[in-house]
């Protein structure tokens, strides 16, 4: 049995003011995704890092969340293109507490700024429209290898690592 290091992190304080600087040739707006939109874009950026949540969910049940007022989904588009290349999915159901649940650049956007641009924009965002006392998430060795530093460097503060059964992630 395969067993992963599960890291849970913390912004328990507003991020900084999300910045002009960041990539020049690409947006980043809230978007409500229908169901086939967002698991292709969900495949695109979790398939490398074996995301199958969202795949594994019942189709009506996701397509009620993507529509539901407790859903943020916010996603950087090439400005040129529309092409989308990544995106930031947040939970707000247990406010005041939100869940990053989804975080990630398609592969060849990678290492290139958008990553970071992204989540600066997406929290700044939801701190200001939601006020939660804390969002949080949980990565684990699955992820990207960068995925820890990229957080840390927003903000977010590891509160507890754990070993967890792969099966249950």
């Amino acid at each position: 049995m395969t067993r992963l290091l599960v890291s849970y992190l913390s912004l328990r304080a507003p991020p900084c003011a999300a910045s002009e600087e960041g990539p020049r040739d690409v947006t980043i707006r809230r978007e409500v995704l229908n169901i086939e939109s967002y698991l292709s874009l969900y495949r695109s950026v979790g398939e490398p890092w074996r995301w199958d949540q969202r795949l594994k969910m019942d189709r009506d049940i996701l397509s009620r969340f993507l529509k539901c007022s407790d859903c943020d989904i916010f996603i950087a588009r090439r400005q040129d293109s529309g092409t989308a290349l990544g995106f930031c999915e947040f939970d707000s159901t247990h406010l005041p507490d939100v869940q990053l649940v989804n975080f990630g650049l398609i592969p060849h956007a990678q290492g290139r700024g958008f990553g970071s641009a992204l989540l600066r924009a997406a929290l700044h965002a939801v701190w200001r429209e939601r006020t939660p006392q804390r969002i949080w998430l949980h990565t684990d060795e699955w992820d990207h290898p960068c995925a820890l530093e990229v957080y840390r460097r927003a903000g977010f503060v590891v509160e507890r690592q754990c070993l967890q059964d792969a099966t249950g992630l």
